[in-house]
C-alpha cells in the first residue's frame, strides 16, 4: 500500500471550503485538521460546525487522518492545576468532535519548560521537579482510547500521537524522546510524531542515524525544508524541500520503505526569509518534489 501525503489544512487556504477544494485539486485524499476551520481551531468547533465540516469533507470523498490539537503545549512550570484546567476539561469535547469527524489519530504536543536552557536531560528533570506530567499524559491517552472508538482506521487502529515542538520543548534529543516514551509505557496506544525541522531547531540535526534511533516510536512524519547558514548546522533560512540542507529524500524514502508513517504531512518551513529566494507556491512545489522523487507516495 502506498504512503499518502497530506498537509496542514490551512496550507491550502484560510477559507475551509476553498481549502478542501484545493486538497482535491492537488490529489490529497486525507486531512490533517488544525485551524482555520470556519475561522476556528479544531478544538474550538461546536458539534454543529463539526457536522457541517464532515458534510463538506464527505461530499469531496476526503477523510480525516489527524486532529492536530495543541493540547499539552504549555509551560510545565505553570503547574499541574494549570494543565488539568486548560486541557483535561477539553478532552470530552474533543471526543464529541472526533465522533463526528472520525480522525485516525489525535495529536497532543510535547510540553515546554521555561527552564529549558538550564536542563541537560528533560526526563530526569521531570522525575525530580514535575512527576505529575507523564502520568497526566497517560491519563489522557488511556481516556481517549477507552472513550473514542473511530470506525474508520484503515485497519491500523486508533492511536494518540505526541509531536515534538520548538522553543522550550521537553524533546530536544533522541535520548529525551526515547526515555519519555519508555516511562509513558503505552506503546500500543501512542506514537511519536517526528517533526524533523522542529527537532533540528532544538539542536538535533536530522540524519538517517537519528531516524533509526526513533524508528520504533514514530507513527507520523512531518517534513519541511530549511537551510543551514554560515559554517554551522543550525537552521537559518526558510526553504523548499528541494533546496533543504538535510537529507530529505534519503530519510523520507526510508520512512516510506519501513512503513512507519502511513501518512506523511508537509508543514510550512521555519527560518528567516532569504533575500532573492522564490517563496511562491511553496506548498505545491514541495508536493510535486516529494511525489516526483519518491514514487511510492500518493
Amino acid at each position: 500500500m502506498n504512503t499518502e501525503i497530506t498537509i496542514l489544512n490551512s496550507m491550502a487556504g484560510n477559507v475551509f471550503e476553498v481549502a478542501l477544494d484545493q486538497h482535491v485539486s492537488w490529489d490529497i485524499k486525507c486531512l490533517d485538521l488544525k485551524d482555520n476551520i470556519f475561522g476556528k481551531s479544531i478544538v474550538e468547533l461546536t458539534e454543529e460546525e463539526a457536522r457541517h465540516a464532515a458534510e463538506l469533507i464527505h461530499k469531496r470523498s476526503l477523510s480525516v487522518y489527524c486532529f492536530s490539537t495543541v493540547l499539552f503545549g504549555s509551560d510545565i512550570e505553570l503547574g499541574e492545576e494549570h494543565f488539568r484546567k486548560n486541557y483535561l476539561q477539553k478532552i470530552d469535547h474533543v471526543i464529541q468532535i472526533a465522533n463526528i469527524l472520525q480522525p485516525q489519530t489525535i495529536r497532543l504536543l510535547a510540553s515546554a519548560t521555561s527552564k529549558r536552557g538550564e536542563i541537560e536531560h528533560s526526563i530526569e528533570y521531570l522525575h525530580t521537579n514535575h512527576p505529575w506530567l507523564i502520568p497526566l499524559y497517560v491519563e489522557v491517552i488511556d481516556y481517549l482510547h477507552e472513550t473514542y472508538c473511530p470506525e474508520f482506521t484503515n485497519g491500523q487502529g486508533f492511536k494518540v500521537t505526541i509531536e515534538n515542538e520548538v522553543g522550550n520543548c521537553i524533546f530536544s534529543t533522541t535520548e529525551e524522546i526515547i526515555d519519555f516514551f519508555e516511562v509513558l509505557d503505552r506503546q500500543k496506544r501512542v506514537s511519536f510524531t517526528w517533526d524533523v525541522q522542529n527537532l533540528w531547531q532544538m539542536g538535533t540535526y536530522p540524519t538517517i542515524d537519528v531516524y533509526n534511533k526513533l524508528k520504533g516510536l514514530i507513527g507520523y512524519y512531518h517534513l519541511k525544508g530549511g537551510q543551514k547558514g554560515g559554517g554551522g548546522i543550525e537552521l537559518r533560512w526558510r526553504s523548499s524541500l528541494e533546496d533543504a540542507s538535510w537529507p530529505v529524500v534519503e530519510i523520507t524514502r526510508q520512512i516510506v520503505k519501513d512503513n512507519v508513517s502511513q501518512v506523511i504531512c508537509l508543514n510550512p518551513s521555519h527560518g528567516k526569509a532569504k533575500t532573492g529566494y522564490d517563496y511562491n507556491n511553496m506548498t505545491k512545489r514541495d508536493l510535486d518534489f516529494i511525489r516526483r522523487t519518491i514514487q511510492e507516495i500518493d
